[in-house]
């Protein structure tokens, strides 16, 4: 019999009542997991409404307290780390090396949750004005949301429930549809860390499930990490359901390589950035733009992809896996022939099998070059292990390309000028840079910062800026007098604005 996946609401895994449902599919094999019920409205209700309870007493623990319970779960999160990487391979194909680097991305953003109290702290003035002082703290929102993709399992969600829990707040975190079952049991191991009761919600959905809680008048916070256009609806209905948002998007990244730069490091790089993780990655690189006299290496950038293969999760050799589902395959497909009327196709991955697994999901490296920003293959978000190669004259040109895109997730630059650096990472509009680094994801004591397109909000994930976007500032200012002081100023009340 098929596994249903539970609920989880007020510290209990439930069985769901509904009836609507979809297969959780294996996307290497076409093997069904899991049968993933979709949450009623009742059931969201009760999960909202027990979130709300919870957050009158979690809020009132000590932040030292709850800065334990995250150092127990990084533990637990560590201890099982690699069965953590084992089940986000076979729920969606990551080979064993990504999968467990997906997860201690995440753990790292849970080392910095444990660190909450010195992220909380406000600010003080003594003697702002006659012994009156100012003062400042950080208070947790209420019940907060997390909306989760389907390509990091483990590191978003841990991106998401973790600060805000640590922060006072309760979460309810509703997971990618297509692979809940890490998630699942991460939330074994929150509540074998001592997670109080109703702290953390997991409800399954869709459309529907998710414009419920965007629209309920108890949830005070919605993060989100996805495409574009979902982003853009999510943050619109958000706000205009007076909810603090921050949507982080898809992207079209480029790296720019100077002549000047270490042509092996280069190749290297661009290999792992493009096709790593089958090109399922929002800071993916998905461009090249080879600067002068660079763009002779292009040719030997082929032989480097042609190297690389899909495969099994469990397979050595293999260097990604497969995409995520058979819609995501004819989506890529059908851009990849797009992409053949429009450019030149040094290597087509159209055509890529496995043997032993007919079955799966497979697109093969894929190489295009002479594309221009007006091609569908420049403009769309593929989101496969497909690589654009684009060549410009000079860095003044490079730079025009990149801050003409209307997404700004993340960049990088390969050269051994500290000058062509410089000037790149100050000029381009781009939220995260990477100098000689192909996928600049800051670790989790700096905040994942995109920009334009990628990111809808005021506020970014994970780091300090996380720690803001879940919490209210409160400013006290408070005055204390002597009892010998006259309590009237020269007599007079104080009928202006000034402090005095």
């Amino acid at each position: 019999m098929t596994q249903k996946i539970p609920l989880f609401i007020n510290g209990e895994f439930v069985t769901s009542e509904s009836s609507q449902s979809i297969p959780v599919i294996n996307p290497a094999t076409q093997e069904q997991l899991a049968e993933l019920p979709f949450a009623s409205e009742r059931e969201i209700t009760v999960a909202v409404e027990g979130a709300k309870a919870a957050f009158k007493t979690w809020r009132k623990v000590p932040v030292s307290e709850r800065a334990r319970l995250m150092m127990r779960y990084c533990a637990l999160l560590k201890e099982h780390h690699d069965e953590l990487g084992e089940l986000i391979s076979k729920d969606m194909g990551k080979t064993f090396a990504d999968a467990k680097g997906d997860v201690w991305r995440g753990i790292e953003v849970v080392e910095q949750a444990a660190n909450i109290p010195s992220s909380m702290m406000g600010e003080t003035v003594e003697n702002v004005a006659s012994n009156i002082d100012t003062y400042s703290y950080h208070q947790p929102l209420g019940v907060c949301v997390g909306i989760a993709p389907f390509n990091f399992p483990a590191m978003i969600p841990l991106w998401m429930f973790p600060l805000s829990i640590a922060a006072g707040n309760t979460f309810i975190l509703k997971p990618s549809e297509q692979v809940p079952l890490t998630v699942m049991r991460m939330v074994e191991l929150f509540e074998e860390a001592g997670a109080p009761k109703g702290v953390l919600q997991i409800v399954h959905g869709g459309k529907e499930q998710v414009d419920f809680l965007l629209k309920h008048s108890d949830t005070k916070a919605v993060s989100f990490v996805g495409s574009v256009p979902v982003g853009e609806y999510i943050y619109k209905t958000a706000t205009e359901n007076m909810k603090r948002a921050q949507c982080m998007a898809g992207a079209k990244n480029h790296m720019v390589i100077m002549p000047d730069a270490d042509k092996g490091r280069v190749l290297n790089g661009l290999v792992g950035a493009a096709v790593g993780a089958a090109g399922q990655r929002c800071m993916a690189i998905s461009v090249a733009v080879f600067v002068g006299d660079s763009k002779e290496w292009i040719h030997e950038l082929k032989d480097q992809f042609s190297l690389v293969r899909p495969g099994a999760w469990d397979d050595p050799e293999a260097g990604y896996g497969p995409v995520i589902s058979v819609p995501a395959k004819e989506r890529i497909l059908g851009l990849i022939a797009k992409g053949k009327e429009e450019a030149t196709c040094l290597l087509d991955g159209s055509d890529c099998t496995v043997e032993g697994l007919p079955d799966g999901n497979w697109i093969g490296p894929t190489l295009f070059t002479d594309v221009t920003t007006d091609m569908t293959i420049y403009q769309e978000e593929i989101f496969g292990p497909v690589l654009c190669c684009i060549t410009v004259d000079t860095l003044a040109d490079a730079l025009e390309v990149v801050n003409n895109s209307p997404y700004g997730n993340g960049t990088s630059i390969y050269t051994s000028s500290g000058a062509a650096a410089r000037k790149y990472q100050y000029e381009v509009e781009v939220g995260q840079v990477g100098v000689n680094v192909p996928i600049p994801v800051p670790l989790p004591f700096f905040s994942f910062t995109g920009w334009k397109g990628s990111f809808m909000g005021d506020l970014h994930a994970y780091g300090k800026q996380a720690v803001r976007f879940y919490t209210e500032t409160k400013t006290i200012t408070s005055r204390w007098n002597y009892d010998e002081e006259a309590v009237l100023l020269d007599g007079q009340p104080n009928l202006t604005i000034n402090l005095k």
